[in-house]
């Protein structure tokens, strides 16, 4: 998932989160989700009632096959179910729509049987037949839907999505109304992890029609208004009657409302300072990086030796120190995850030291002369465009690269693009250096990785290169996790040898969240808290007042 709001509110935010950072996850280790298991109905139904919560932003898209920004994420997870969901503490996948399924001995064949209640919010039936058709409609060609790549493990997904192959060609059978089979082109380990993603989730012909535990009754700039889903299949343990989500731009009158019980919850934009028990603040690293990338379209920029001098020049430590967790390498580092040899790890900054650095001087000995000029035949001054969303944060990080690059004789343009069009605008940009957030959307390393396969959806770079492909397949081939990781590993470590990426820094939350109000939310590294387990808790009973 794209970041959506990250930027918006990132100095604030970064001030905060860098300060209490410590102490927070010091204090939730010992003290949050203590004696709570999302597995068990811990809520009482009398205290029920619609709860508030203020976000920092909109989601703008809710359709679940074209949404990309982690924004919409949290909402699309209460409207539209799959047949996996997320464990709210673990994310885990968890049976959602499947109630059972089995993989074949030789694991390409999975068996999914769906749930007998399993109903659209309409009360119709979910069929085996909904879920094959929703799964095509996000392969359909020229959709252009951001994760549908993700579905290149099935048998004749990757054909039929790019145009070459049918859709009667593709791996998903309808055996009988609640039994679905599906035949992958090779073992996918990670395959269940994918399903909880909103994307893969069943979807209704009509718009309003929904398959997750809430529907959605209002959305319009100033609130969303969600309520529950009678004809959910576990609607019985789904407390809450409604969701009601507020758009709180002011920080200060965001915390107003926490402390005064108004909103249990206010997503990413308040005021800690003026929280009053900071025990509720919970700030958290997320299973995201920021970094730059290299769009490696034209040249010089698509030469790995100039992309190695650049990063020679950048003063790491300088561009790093904003981050709350400074990163180094493109994952975020998981357990069993073998090390990584990461991008500045010597602190760079000093491109006349660097053994490239005869690219840089042929470039500064030219500096006099106008981009495409020759004289002498010398070679033009390489030019560098940086393309940044139009925020305050972004345009420091950019001043800083250019700042370093220009001494040491590269022309560097700085191209600011409106937030709510930064995205879309990558893929037509001549720019050679872009910026991006990017938070998994399940907790493994090709959530990361899939940014740069060749025939990824979520692609961003003109860059290729068959030895990454390779080993990608050689992770998809592996008999265990262990060997999967390795290869995985190489990948990363394949990726930042071609110089190809900026990390930046590893994001964190932000949420101020009432524990003594509202139970069920869980702190976990996608920051994605699914609503179907959120529960107010009885009011405490204080000693000697009958």
């Amino acid at each position: 998932m794209y970041n959506t709001a990250r930027f918006l509110f990132r100095a604030l935010f970064r001030a905060a989160a860098f300060c209490m950072l410590s102490f927070f996850c010091a204090y939730a280790h010992e003290h949050a989700q203590e004696d709570e298991d999302p597995g068990i109905l811990l809520f009482n139904p009398d205290v029920q009632k619609e709860l508030v919560i203020i976000d920092s932003s909109h989601a703008d898209n809710l359709n679940p096959h074209t949404a990309n920004y982690s924004s919409e994420a949290q909402i699309l997870n209460g409207l539209y179910e799959g047949l996996f969901s997320y464990d709210p503490m673990t994310l885990d996948p968890l049976p959602a729509l499947a109630e059972t399924f089995r993989i074949s001995r030789d694991q390409k064949t999975w068996t999914f049987t769906l749930r007998e209640n399993a109903q659209f919010s309409n009360g119709e039936t979910i069929e085996a037949e909904d879920v094959k058709r929703s799964w095509l409609a996000l392969l359909r060609p020229g959709l252009r839907a951001p994760f549908a790549s993700l579905l290149d493990c099935i048998a004749g997904a990757a054909a039929y999505r790019n145009g070459t192959g049918s859709a009667e060609s593709v791996g998903i059978t309808a055996k009988n109304k609640k039994t679905l089979v599906v035949r992958l082109e090779k073992p996918a380990k990670h395959f269940a992890k994918i399903l909880c993603h909103h994307a893969f989730a069943v979807v209704h012909p009509d718009a309003n029609v929904f398959s997750g535990a809430f529907v959605l009754k209002k959305h319009d700039k100033e609130e969303l208004l969600l309520e529950k889903n009678p004809f959910y299949y576990a609607a019985g343990e789904v407390a809450l009657p409604s969701i009601r989500i507020i758009s709180g731009t002011d920080k200060d009158e965001n915390a107003f409302s926490f402390n005064t019980g108004k909103s249990p919850w206010v997503e990413g934009y308040v005021n800690v300072e003026k929280i009053y028990d900071k025990k509720n603040v919970a700030v958290y690293p997320e299973f995201g990086t920021e970094f730059f990338f290299f769009k490696a379209s034209k040249a010089p920029w698509n030469n790995l030796r100039m992309r190695k001098a650049v990063l020679a020049a950048i003063p790491w430590e300088k561009l790093r120190q904003d981050a709350p967790v400074a990163a180094q390498t493109l994952i975020v580092p998981l357990q069993n995850y073998p090390k990584i040899y990461g991008v500045g790890d010597d602190n760079g900054g000093d491109a006349e030291d660097s053994e490239d650095s005869e690219l840089f001087a042929q470039a500064a000995s030219n500096s006099g002369k106008k981009r495409g000029a020759k004289a002498g035949g010398k070679k033009p001054i390489p030019t560098l465009t940086i393309a940044i969303p139009d925020f305050d944060y972004t345009k420091k990080q950019a001043a800083l690269i250019a700042d370093s690059l220009m001494k040491a004789g590269i022309k560097v343009l700085i191209k600011p693009i409106a937030q709510e069009r930064y995205l879309e605008s990558i893929g037509e940009s001549k720019a050679d250096l872009f910026t991006y957030t990017w938070i998994g959307d399940f907790a493994d390393p090709l959530s990361f990785l899939e940014l740069f396969r060749k025939d990824s959806s979520l692609r961003i770079t003109d860059w290729q290169d068959e030895g990454f492909e390779a080993l990608l397949e050689q992770a998809a081939s592996a008999q265990d996790e262990k060997e999967r990781y390795k290869k995985l590993a190489e990948a990363e470590q394949f990726l930042l040898d071609e110089a190809l990426i900026l990390p930046v820094s590893h994001p964190v939350s932000l949420n101020a969240v009432d524990r003594n109000v509202l139970g069920g939310w869980f702190v976990n590294a996608l920051n994605i808290h699914p609503f179907k387990y959120l529960y107010f808790l009885e009011p405490a009973k204080i000693e000697g007042i009958i």
